[in-house]
């Protein structure tokens, strides 16, 4: 693995699709709420990875359109979805059992932050009248062998949201090993944060942007 660089942001559909090519073949895969959902529309059928949503269904496909749309086969985030030959149905409690028995090899989360030790903030963000959301991710983030994440990179006003410490209620500890962004990918280990590729910046404007200490891969 080298170091890489693109002179144009990625899209969420590349980031997307850039997550899909790295979920290992034959891999057992929960796609989380938001961004990762588009990740099933670029798995091919050679990579034999089975999709898992948390409301009771191994064998997901991709995202329902057109005349594909069941009104009864969704996902986690009420999207509605298509089945794969031998998809299997079950009870939510059965799906959460596969979640915290360390049945997943991968989970794809969205974030609000994440640390450079690899702590995950993604169900609330202490805001006064926010909504809390935390579902199924603190079983899934700790649950799982790896957990990856796709979000943006900086917030609205221009802040990092990969960080030193957490400043938004925990979801899971130490349990983030790879990052997604439309600036760059990461990947976390030991306390470590390497860039893997950057995209439409610099590694060094990069490292000035962000408030934690940056290896180059």
């Amino acid at each position: 693995m080298s170091y890489s660089y693109t002179a144009a942001a990625l899209t969420r559909d590349e980031m997307a699709e850039m997550v899909a090519n790295d979920i290992p073949s034959g891999a057992f895969v929960n796609l989380g709420i938001g961004q990762p959902t588009n990740v099933s529309n670029y798995l091919t059928a050679d990579q034999g990875v089975t999709l898992h949503t948390e409301n009771g269904m191994l064998g997901m496909g991709p995202v329902a359109t057109g005349e594909d749309i069941d009104g009864d086969l969704i996902n986690a985030g009420k999207i509605p979805v298509t089945e794969l030959p031998g998809a299997s149905y079950f009870h939510h409690a059965d799906s959460f059992a596969m979640m915290r028995g360390g049945h997943l090899d991968v989970c794809v989360l969205g974030a609000f932050q994440v640390s450079q030790t690899g702590d995950l903030a993604n169900w609330h963000t202490g805001a006064p009248g926010a909504i809390p959301a935390v579902g199924g991710a603190m079983d899934l983030a700790i649950g799982a062998k790896s957990t990856w994440v796709m979000m943006g990179l900086f917030t609205k006003a221009g802040d990092s949201k990969l960080v030193e410490t957490l400043s938004y209620p925990v979801t899971g500890l130490g349990c983030v090993s790879r990052i997604y962004t439309e600036s760059a990918i990461f990947l976390i280990e030991d306390g470590t944060v390497t860039v893997r590729s950057t995209h439409g910046i610099s590694f060094d404007e990069l490292a000035e942007r962000l408030p934690v200490e940056l290896q180059q891969a």
